[in-house]
């Protein structure tokens, strides 16, 4: 059977069953999944396969205390693969800054938008939340993330946005 990396449309049905197996054995109720957090799962490698993913999900189950298991309750080394996946910036994520091409300011601007992105998905898109957290007004976020092309990512991923 090949590896997880190379079925990425395997995932979110192997995750939801993994789910559904930690939600019977540890007696939480959750439903399921947010689309966000189910993207950041498709877009990693997962190196240790399908243990690796059951360890994830029970970790994220064991984190939460709500109805959806959010982007937010991944290890970043997961939610940074999304990241990644988006495109944000040029040649890869945070950690492979050596692999940022272009002028000095398009870098940092590349590196300002992975951190912006890295903060809306672990704050729950909360906007006064992660203007307090980097130091921001609310308006200068907002005009940050339309910069960038982020304005229109994440919305309220609620209940009523959630994938089961």
């Amino acid at each position: 059977m090949p590896p997880l990396r190379e079925r990425p449309q395997d995932i979110p049905i192997i995750a939801r069953h993994l789910l559904a197996e930690a939600v019977e054995a540890f007696g939480k109720a959750v439903r399921g999944f947010t689309p966000e957090a189910l993207d950041c799962l498709c877009a990693h490698a997962w190196p240790g396969n399908v243990r690796e993913l059951r360890n994830e999900v029970q970790r994220m189950l064991a984190l939460t205390d709500g109805p959806w298991l959010g982007a937010e309750l991944l290890r970043p080394q997961v939610r940074m693969g999304c990241l990644d996946s988006a495109g944000d910036p040029p040649g890869g994520g945070a950690l492979d800054l050596h692999r940022l091409e272009g002028s000095l300011r398009e870098r940092v601007e590349g590196v300002e938008a992975l951190i912006l992105r890295e903060a809306m998905i672990r704050l729950r898109w909360n906007k006064t939340r992660v203007a307090r957290e980097l130091g921001l007004s609310r308006v200068g976020l907002r005009a940050k993330l339309r910069r960038y092309g982020l304005d229109g990512e994440g919305g309220d991923a609620g209940a009523g946005e959630a994938r089961s």
